[in-house]
């Protein structure tokens, strides 16, 4: 797809051709293909008509109604933030009382589309022609705000960002030029030193604009983001999605935090003023309490599971794997809570035997900190995946030991998707 072919798809005849097309099924791109070839149409826009309608199938999880009215790219919706996670991103701007964001790297425009419905005025580029048209017309019921084909290095920031109440915000790119897989998707890169625009860069720009923001990977080490920034990473479903950085009037306060979210539920933050500096760990198995509490991917992420053990007045089984041990029953926004049926020090033979005394025969199993081939432990215990009376094993280390806790989860805790 080229830049001629997304103004095409934007047209009032491409849209019409967008909205008339069956639901997208793979079994029956071929025939649709070649009925949009019968009706006079090139082959580059007929891929693109299958192309889009397959991808906004795929985003509508992402942007749920919203995605009906907007124009993808494979890899742009990939990384694309999702609604959620672009609001909280979009309301750290509006709330600075910035009317101007230059959005460097903007993919497909799901955060300067949230910006924008939020009154801020967005200048964004991209450094791929393509990826930067379809942010231009994702951005139409905004005229203000634009997307244009650019390099984040090349943009000319206000030299008074402060008077001019203008802020920045960078999305880094982390797939690399080249060959695509069979999805039309690129190569992720890991390392910070990948990013494009470089890290350095990036600095360079809060150097310049107080008001600056860079979405980066979940995986982001804590020495990375500088002093007098808040590092927040979030979370969708109980996955991790990114670790965000914030400069100036956009940190809420200084280090890090988690922000969890949830389907249908307000989010949750917690920070480190909540949490313990040191948090305690469990002595001997023996000390378990009756309650397990599994912190949010997000709140591991940040370092924050001292958050759990300060609130629950519990310990954590091993530093680093995110599981609390407690004999209170806390409700908490950021971990998901489990009663605990038995605990006892990892053996096969004696787990198949528990659960063959118990009746259970659906089983969910969850490893922390141990390795092990799921298939062939379930051949061993003689169980299957969900069927019968359930439970949940978790197979993890408790004082340096392998251990297995059966669990059950909490009927009055609230689902993480």
């Amino acid at each position: 797809m080229d830049p001629s072919t997304v103004r095409w798809l934007a047209s009032p005849e491409g849209q019409a051709m967008l909205r008339a097309l069956p639901e997208y099924r793979e079994t029956d791109a071929v025939a649709v293909a070649s009925d949009l070839r019968a009706r006079g149409l090139t082959p580059e826009r007929a891929s693109a008509l299958l192309t889009q309608q397959r991808l906004r199938a795929r985003a509508t999880d992402k942007f749920g109604e919203f995605a009906a009215g907007m124009l993808f790219t494979a890899d742009g919706l990939e990384q694309a933030s999702r609604v959620e996670v672009a609001a909280g991103h979009a309301g750290r701007f509006a709330a600075a009382s910035l009317a101007t964001v230059h959005d460097l790297g903007c993919g497909i425009g799901a955060d300067a589309i949230a910006m924008s419905a939020l009154g801020v005025t967005v200048h964004a580029v991209d450094a791929d022609a393509v990826t930067a048209a379809v942010a231009d017309v994702n951005l139409r019921p905004w005229p203000d705000s634009r997307a244009r084909h650019g390099t984040a290095e090349g943009v000319s920031l206000p030299a008074d960002p402060l008077r001019a109440r203008a802020g920045a915000w960078l999305d880094p790119a982390r797939r690399t030029p080249g060959v695509a897989d069979a999805h039309g998707r690129t190569r992720r890169v890991f390392r910070l030193e990948d990013l494009r625009p470089t890290w350095e860069h990036v600095l360079s720009v809060a150097r310049d604009v107080p008001a600056t923001g860079v979405k980066l990977a979940p995986s982001l080490p804590h020495d990375v983001p500088p002093l007098g920034t808040e590092a927040q990473w979030t979370s969708f479903g109980g996955t991790a999605l990114e670790c965000a950085v914030w400069w100036g009037p956009l940190a809420t306060h200084h280090g890090r935090s988690a922000r969890v979210l949830r389907r249908g539920a307000p989010p949750v933050e917690v920070d480190q003023r909540a949490a313990d500096d040191d948090p305690p760990t469990v002595a001997a198995l023996a000390a378990l309490g009756p309650w397990l509490y599994e912190a949010d991917r997000a709140v591991v992420q940040a370092g924050l599971v001292g958050a759990v053990t300060a609130a629950t007045s519990g310990a954590e089984l091993e530093p680093g794997l995110g599981y609390v041990t407690s004999g209170e029953r806390v409700e908490l926004g950021y971990a998901r809570r489990y009663r605990v049926l038995e605990a006892m020090p990892f053996s096969v033979k004696r787990l198949r035997g528990w659960l063959r005394e118990h009746q259970l025969t659906g089983l969910t199993i969850k490893k922390r900190g141990i390795r092990l081939d799921e298939h062939q432990l379930r051949r061993q215990l003689k169980i299957g995946r969900a069927d019968g009376d359930q439970a949940t094993v978790l197979l993890t280390r408790v004082a340096g030991e392998q251990t297995v806790l059966v669990l059950t989860a909490d009927p009055d805790e609230p689902p993480t998707s």
